[in-house]
């Protein structure tokens, strides 16, 4: 079986055809550095990352963009509240982002450009789209694109003109309809000098639409596979760019792919609502490889119920995922990493592969996980060595393709229960201290004076550590 997506743009289901044989080019919207990352924006990452991984693990070269906005009225409006330089507050926001990727474990990208660094591409296909016929001058700094002018507007969304919303700054008296956009946009009064450029229609800065056209333009080519991004892009932002993407003649994405939102208590999350997650708050509570499971083992279509049941069962999950990678390394040693690396699409379960395959089914996919644990266990209780490699093999290159290999980075620092920053270092003390409690509580039972194996095992149980008896020696797992 080969892969199948489903197209935004066709709103069906179709075979993965890539432009060129063995690569594929990926443009994803990445994060506008105005503010601090919440759930909803690392579900997109999670969701992409994920489909990178199986693209790889496929036998595809594959080139992932994931830009970074970092020049805009949001970024230029809150930068000011705070009393900020511009530049200094998108800066620290694209950090806690970039923190945010790395604690969660989502690779990096092949590029990551910033808006700020490519003006002059955004210049010349302004002038490109001018000169095809398809945007005019306005008032001075300002460039409309005339959304009149292009046959396909409003194609990848299925609307005509009647039925669009306007755009935000419909108002201006330089637009000659409303619903055109801008390329380039004059300063507004009382922003900063060196928040704007100059060019050859006056000094402004880019639109928001332009920056993605140009950016994916200049890494990926002007035509390239699958251009990504959560499903509120669709419009007006996608649309735009591959208005402007066309009417320079340039075909853009082949398919489009769209994940859905996180809701809480059945409603989307938005900063309007008041209940953003801070991803950076949550892991003071919550173990990331725990939030990745909630977060990234969800199809990227559906949406993500965000809650305490939801992260209390994939809390579970990991403990039984985890917990029987461990059990097999202890009887049978660690596979080693480059090992886990090397299976490919054909050597992995058959379930595993047809689910992934499957327009990137993650339910499907962790369903024969479960499958290939339960083998595991089986073969830990009757001693099948060789049974019990072959099964975490299978359960950690699985798991990889989730991004959640348990001994793999970044879960490995953080110990199996998957914890970052300074739980890595409390994993470790516990690593030095808890082998010799249990190596006293064995010595003890060997003695036969259970009052003080009780009583060892009773002073773990109190500091949340959970002692399991099997044939190899006691293991320790934490509460």
């Amino acid at each position: 079986m080969s892969l199948t997506i489903y197209d935004s743009a066709t709103h069906t289901e179709v075979p993965f055809e890539p432009i060129r044989e063995g690569e594929v080019g990926i443009y994803l919207c990445g994060a506008t550095v105005q503010g601090s990352p919440h759930i909803g924006h690392i579900r997109s990452a999670l969701a992409f990352d994920v489909l990178v991984r199986w693209l790889r693990r496929s036998g595809y070269k594959v080139t992932l963009v994931r830009n970074v906005t970092d020049i805009d009225d949001k970024i230029l409006n809150k930068s000011a509240e705070a009393g900020e330089k511009w530049w200094a507050w998108a800066y620290k926001f694209e950090q806690e982002f970039a923190a945010a990727y790395r604690a969660l474990g989502v690779l990096p990208p092949t590029y990551e450009p910033r808006a700020t660094g490519h003006v002059p591409e955004m210049l010349d296909l302004i002038q490109e789209i001018i000169d095809a016929g398809h945007a005019y001058v306005g008032n001075p700094g300002n460039v409309y694109f005339d959304v009149t002018s292009l046959p396909d507007y409003g194609s990848l969304t299925r609307q005509s003109l009647d039925d669009m919303q306007s755009e935000e700054d419909s108002g201006e008296p330089d637009k000659r309809n409303p619903h055109d956009f801008a390329l380039w946009k004059a300063p507004k009064e009382g922003e900063p000098e060196d928040a704007s450029w100059d060019s050859p229609w006056g000094r402004g800065r880019p639109g928001w639409h332009l920056e993605c056209s140009t950016m994916s333009g200049r890494y990926l080519g002007a035509a390239f596979d699958i251009h990504g991004g959560g499903i509120d892009l669709r419009f007006p932002h996608h649309e735009n760019e591959q208005a402007q993407s066309h009417a320079a003649g340039r075909a853009f994405a082949k398919y489009w792919m769209h994940n859905a939102w996180v809701t809480i208590k059945g409603e989307k999350m938005s900063k309007s609502l008041g209940n953003s997650l801070i991803v950076s708050e949550i892991l003071r509570e919550v173990p990331a490889a725990v939030l990745r499971l909630a977060l990234g083992t969800v199809h990227y279509r559906s949406t993500v119920a965000y809650g305490e049941e939801t992260l209390g069962e994939a809390a579970a999950i990991w403990e039984r995922l985890s917990g029987f990678v461990t059990r097999s390394v202890e009887a049978v040693g660690e596979v080693p990493l480059d090992e886990v690396a090397a299976v490919g699409h054909d050597d992995f379960p058959e379930a595993f592969s047809r689910a992934m395959d499957s327009d990137v089914n993650v339910a499907g996919a962790l369903a024969a996980i479960h499958e290939a644990v339960k083998a595991g266990n089986t073969a830990l209780s009757s001693g099948d060595k060789d049974a019990v490699r072959k099964a975490q093999l299978d359960v950690r290159a699985m798991l990889d393709v989730l991004g959640l290999d348990p001994l793999a980075e970044p879960w490995r620092s953080g110990g199996a229960g998957g914890a970052q920053g300074s739980a890595s270092a409390e994993r470790k003390a516990l690593d030095a201290l808890v082998p010799s409690l249990l190596e006293a509580r064995a010595q003890a039972r060997a003695n036969k004076d259970w009052s003080a194996a009780d009583a060892i095992r009773d002073q773990l149980s109190a500091a949340g550590i959970v002692v399991e008896d099997s044939p190899e020696g006691a293991r320790w797992t934490l509460s």
